[in-house]
């Protein structure tokens, strides 16, 4: 059976190379933060914080797309997603799993 080649492509809603855009949409699926909460959560996971040229770019980025929105309170700008990117993160997590759940299969295996 031939399979459509875009099913084992990433969804469009992210740059998995990085995969700076799919952490910050997982992120906010947890809750709506704004810049700095992204770069701490970051931070945390990864052992290394983003700077601001790579982190705002990249919301920019996901707002431009219609995955994220933004409102300001206060002097802040926060951050939340819209249906679409709830969607796009369910797919990049999807992808994310199918692509490399078996490593951390067999991973966890050893």
């Amino acid at each position: 059976m031939r399979r459509d080649r875009r099913e084992n492509a990433p969804p469009d809603c992210c740059d998995m190379r990085g995969l700076l855009s799919f952490t910050i949409l997982w992120l906010l699926t947890k809750r709506d933060m704004y810049g700095q909460e992204l770069a701490d959560e970051l931070e945390r996971r990864r052992g290394t914080r983003p700077n601001p040229g790579t982190l705002y770019p990249a919301l920019m980025e996901l707002e431009k797309s219609g995955l994220v929105r933004s409102r300001r309170e206060g002097r802040r700008k926060v951050y939340h997603l819209t249906e679409e990117g709830r969607e796009g993160a369910i797919r990049a997590c999807e992808y994310f799993c199918r692509a490399y759940g078996d490593i951390f299969k067999e991973f966890a295996s050893e």
